[in-house]
């Protein structure tokens, strides 16, 4: 007979983060060095304001920041990050509707990159949330 079926309860799981929780952290980072990318890229060669670049293409940096929270499995980067990312879902936005092409388009596809960047944070806490409350922890461990 196993031991599930005796009554006791089963061996203890190792302390590892849950793995859609270790897949919305990769998907957001991944979309967050990929929103870097396209910021620097598109003020600089792809679509500049002005030719030879523009001093706009700083922006980028702020996202630089949460880059070592995400990867440190820092929850208060995941909860700042999903509220930062909307400024630049608003210039996306705004820049797709005011902007000609190629600049619209790139306007879009950053617009996509804050939504799923904004979807992988908000998972990633919605599990480790989830995953700390069933442990009866009133805030998730760091990693």
């Amino acid at each position: 007979m196993n031991q599930s079926a005796l009554g006791t309860p089963p061996a203890p799981q190792p302390n590892t983060p849950p793995t859609l929780a270790n897949l919305a952290r990769w998907v957001s980072v991944v979309s967050l060095l990929a929103l870097i990318a396209l910021c620097v890229a598109w003020e600089l060669v792809l679509a500049p304001i002005k030719p030879g670049g523009s001093w706009i293409a700083l922006k980028a940096l702020p996202l630089c920041i949460p880059l070592a929270g995400l990867l440190k499995h820092r929850m208060y980067t995941y909860r700042a990050l999903s509220l930062w990312i909307w400024l630049y879902f608003t210039e996306g936005v705004v820049r797709a509707g005011s902007d000609r092409a190629p600049s619209s388009y790139y306007a879009l596809v950053e617009v996509a990159l804050c939504l799923l960047i904004f979807v992988a944070c908000v998972v990633h806490i919605r599990v480790r949330l989830s995953a700390a409350k069933a442990k009866g922890l009133r805030e998730p461990e760091a990693a």
